[in-house]
């Protein structure tokens, strides 16, 4: 990577900067009751989605090895919704496309004025031949390296876009029924305003991803594969550069390859890592629990001691890239900032529709 496009990428890589050094190990039991409501589904079906009865759950985790962003557990409420039953796909992003005429961030040339914001004053202007549209890229190295650096397998491309996920020269013909990615938060409201939908909170995504099962350190249990049976698109061997594919895929797997969680949702675990409404607080949970001081949004709306220049939206559910020789975030409780005006090849969205007002209840 040049110096001139190393700058350009520093952005976008400082959103996914997150400490992966421990493996998070199901060492202590979370407390806590997981209570599902007994609100009755609404008549009036949604059609694609499933409807989340909402209740008290315990959201967070307590594991003593867990990463610190996930802690510590906390009992929580949430009112019912609808919720997709899988990740918005390349042909219904397409659909949307077509329709508006929406054209993504990634296909726009960066504005340095913005870009400047989330990097540390000084940080010299790139030369205007680099500020080109496209987006973050996992590119494998041919063999082993340190899994310290990023930078190492993420890598600018120049024309990459939810049309060309790896490059000006790929296509999604053929995988029309995979999640779309290179979507900013920005893209997915606008596809969320244009369907009538919404995107998820961080405790209404927690939630319906839990399925019902209270302290599990999986969506469908305590063991990533029992009986030897993949249920997640996760990354099997050496990250980041040998990925043996024992699940079937070695980048993102058509929606529905994999069975559906207790509440019938497909993939809320691996393929692609999903956007959600709120602002990434690497203490929220703290601040729920009240063991840290509220944070002053007016000022910043996240706080990430990793990149306290960030404006990041959370993400949840890991993706085909979470390895156990790396980080373990294909759970429940695994969360994540990504930048707010950027996408990468390996994060997506689904959407959520309420009935009436929300409500998250703290008991």
């Amino acid at each position: 990577m040049s110096k001139a496009n190393s700058i350009l990428a520093l952005l976008f890589l400082s959103s996914l900067t997150i400490s992966c050094d421990s493996k998070p190990q199901s060492e202590s039991l979370d407390e806590g009751k997981m209570i599902i409501s007994a609100q009755e589904e609404p008549s009036e079906k949604e059609e694609g989605m499933i409807w989340i009865p909402g209740g008290e759950f315990v959201m967070g985790t307590n594991e003593m090895d867990a990463y610190a962003a996930e802690k510590p557990a906390v009992q929580l409420g949430v009112q019912g919704f609808w919720m997709d039953i899988h990740e918005v796909t390349n042909a219904e992003y397409a659909k949307f496309a077509e329709e508006t005429g929406y054209v993504t961030l990634a296909e726009v040339k960066p504005e340095w004025d913005l870009l400047k914001q989330q990097l540390p004053p000084g940080t010299p202007k790139p030369d205007e031949s680099v500020l080109v549209a496209g987006s973050m890229v996992f590119t494998p190295p041919p063999y082993e390296v340190p899994t310290q650096d990023i930078s190492l397998w993420w890598s600018w491309v120049a024309g990459a876009n939810w049309k060309h996920p790896e490059g000006p020269e790929s296509t999604i013909e053929g995988k029309e029924n995979h999640p779309v990615v290179h979507i900013s938060y920005d893209d997915a409201k606008a596809y969320a305003d244009w369907a009538g939908k919404r995107l998820p909170t961080e405790i209404e995504w927690e939630f319906a991803a839990r399925g019902g099962a209270k302290g599990k350190r999986f969506a469908w249990g305590d063991e990533l594969t029992p009986n030897g049976q993949y249920l997640a698109n996760t990354f099997q061997g050496n990250f980041p550069n040998e990925n043996l594919g024992m699940d079937g895929f070695n980048g993102t797997s058509p929606v529905k390859s994999f069975a559906p969680n207790s509440f019938g949702l497909y993939d809320m675990i691996g393929n692609v890592w999903e956007l959600t409404d709120d602002w990434y607080d690497a203490l929220k949970y703290a601040r729920l629990a009240g063991q840290a001081p509220k944070l002053d949004a007016g000022m910043n709306p996240c706080y990430n001691p990793d990149n306290p220049y960030a404006k990041e939206r959370v993400i949840k559910g890991g993706s085909y890239l979470c390895a156990d020789n790396y980080c373990v975030n294909y759970r429940p409780s695994a969360r994540q900032g990504q930048s707010f005006d950027s996408g990468t090849s390996n994060v997506g969205f689904r959407l959520v529709k309420s009935t009436g007002r929300k409500a998250v209840i703290m008991n």
